[in-house]
């Protein structure tokens, strides 16, 4: 496999242990049929409306769960074998909805090194992830504090930052803005914007496509399912299976649509808000 490729799934198919079907009918699995790559450096958005298999798929990137037909490798290493994962695990970091389900530490500081000091690292590196980190993260003023002072969206960057100590070359988020407040979506998507322009690799599993503007593709999947791959432009444009796929097109995005059909704006993508005030009123 190309080292450019950070993850491919092969024909994966998943249906979870134990899933129980009524007596004459057949489970549903979770993915069927799942054939794609990230490219490395990539900023992805998975969607899809409850229950479309995203978060099943996420956590296969990072070997959480393994197939039940196919092949999932990561940095050509196969998940299906115990061998590889722990080194799998180092590569790719989760970062999940519930950051109170990730924070183990009782100061900012503490939790970060968690992860690089379960990897036994010597106490100079350590440190050194943990102040890089704590910086990528806004939270290097807030290291001492006790994580229960933190609000919602500073703890979730803690989650982040916590990812981003294990030195992982991809970052794969599975809905982490369900639970924030804007004012705390916007601090964490900065974040994220930034580390993408750092060249590091990010999944984000979401379904509010105000989210994905900034992202390179989107993938959309329904009942288990690709049903759609491409540019976020182009997805953008795609109103009506939006709709049959469950998903909602933002207002914003709405209004560049509708302004761009127009002419009325030169924008060829999706803008954010300042953006479009710029565009609007020069």
């Amino acid at each position: 496999m190309p080292s450019h490729t950070v993850c491919e799934l092969r024909d994966v198919s998943f249906t979870y242990p134990g899933a129980a079907a009524e007596r004459g009918t057949k489970v549903r699995p979770a993915l069927s049929g799942i054939t794609l790559s990230i490219k490395d450096g990539e900023w992805v958005a998975l969607l899809g409306s409850n229950g479309s298999g995203k978060s099943t798929l996420a956590k296969h990137m990072n070997a959480l769960l393994v197939p039940t037909q196919g092949d999932c490798i990561v940095y050509g290493m196969s998940t299906s074998d115990a061998d590889h994962v722990p080194a799998i695990r180092n590569a790719v970091a989760m970062v999940f909805q519930n950051p109170e389900n990730q924070i183990v530490g009782t100061t900012v500081e503490e939790d970060t090194a968690f992860g690089p000091e379960n990897q036994g690292l010597p106490p100079g590196d350590i440190a050194r992830r943990v102040n890089d980190a704590l910086a990528a993260t806004g939270l290097r003023e807030k290291r001492q504090s006790p994580v229960y002072t933190l609000s919602g969206g500073e703890k979730q960057r803690l989650a982040v930052a916590g990812a981003l100590a294990l030195d992982s070359s991809c970052l794969v988020l599975d809905e982490p803005t369900a639970m924030l407040d804007p004012q705390g979506r916007a601090q964490l998507l900065a974040v994220l914007a930034e580390l993408h322009r750092g060249g590091k690799t990010l999944v984000s599993i979401t379904h509010r496509l105000e989210e994905i503007i900034h992202c390179d593709r989107a993938i959309v999947l329904v009942r288990g399912t690709v049903a759609w791959e491409g540019a976020v432009p182009e997805l953008f444009q795609s109103t009506e299976a939006l709709r049959e796929w469950g998903i909602f097109i933002p207002p914003l995005a709405a209004l560049w649509k509708d302004l761009h059909a127009r002419g009325i704006t030169p924008l060829p993508s999706v803008p954010s808000l300042p953006e479009m005030v710029q565009a609007l009123c020069p």
